[in-house]
């Protein structure tokens, strides 16, 4: 008898750690945020069950009569989802955890929306199919070293900043040695210390006419530049 029981505790508990979600719709699977009206998307706990194809996130979701508004991406949320090929991610999207589409080898670009306040470490690391990178993000500042990069090890070519945008973050593009061109539009002022070190392709660099600060080993190990115009504008190099 208390091997059956111990049995069914055990299968029960196995249920209970695969349904790593509160509800799904659409095929997209939510944890409710306590107390508010607001949900994260997350994974659906199991290894058979990942995203795939192109996955568009809604802003808000309806489940049993409530409308939620969809604030964030849980950590891991698409981690190892490697058929996963493109991702819609809404303007009420505030946070994006850590790993949270580490090894999306199939995703080739994303785009960060201007609400995006806060990106965890190797948000988007070891994505190999990643080359282009549309950044709108105007609040967050910058990323405390390498190893908190987003795009670590990932394989960008191309990356294009908001014309809202008015800050490069530290250590945004820290260790893309794919990124070949990048333009930072008039609407930039400062970029951050690391933001493109080890960034070994790079051969291409627009700066903005309105830059005043250039951080500290902002292109450094950039050993594929071999000319870059500083506009009238920039006043301190780091």
């Amino acid at each position: 008898m208390k091997k059956s029981i111990l049995v069914f505790l055990f299968a029960l508990l196995g249920i209970l750690s695969a349904r790593a979600y509160d509800f799904e719709v659409d095929g997209i699977y939510y944890n409710l945020i306590s107390g508010t009206d607001q949900v994260e998307v997350t994974s659906s706990g199991s290894s058979s069950v990942k995203y795939s194809g192109s996955v568009v996130i809604p802003s808000t979701v309806t489940y049993n009569g409530t409308t939620y508004t969809v604030t964030s991406i849980r950590n891991e949320a698409f981690s190892g989802c490697r058929s996963l090929t493109s991702v819609t991610i809404p303007n009420s999207v505030t946070s994006i955890g850590y790993r949270a589409f580490e090894y999306c080898r199939g995703l080739t670009s994303v785009t960060i929306p201007n609400s995006v306040t806060s990106i965890g470490r190797y948000a988007f690391s070891d994505c190999s199919g990643l080359t282009t990178v549309e950044w709108n993000a105007v609040e967050i500042q910058d990323f405390e070293d390498g190893m908190m990069a987003p795009f670590y090890s990932s394989n960008i070519t191309y990356m294009t900043f908001g014309n809202q945008v008015e800050h490069v973050p530290a250590y945004l593009c820290y260790g893309c040695s794919g990124l070949t061109s990048v333009t930072i539009p008039n609407s930039v002022t400062t970029i951050g210390s690391h933001a493109f070190e080890g960034c070994s392709g790079l051969t291409s660099v627009t700066i903005g006419e309105s830059v005043t600060t250039i951080g500290s080993e902002a292109f450094s190990g950039c050993s594929g530049l071999t000319s870059v115009t500083i506009p009238n504008s920039v006043t301190i190099i780091g």
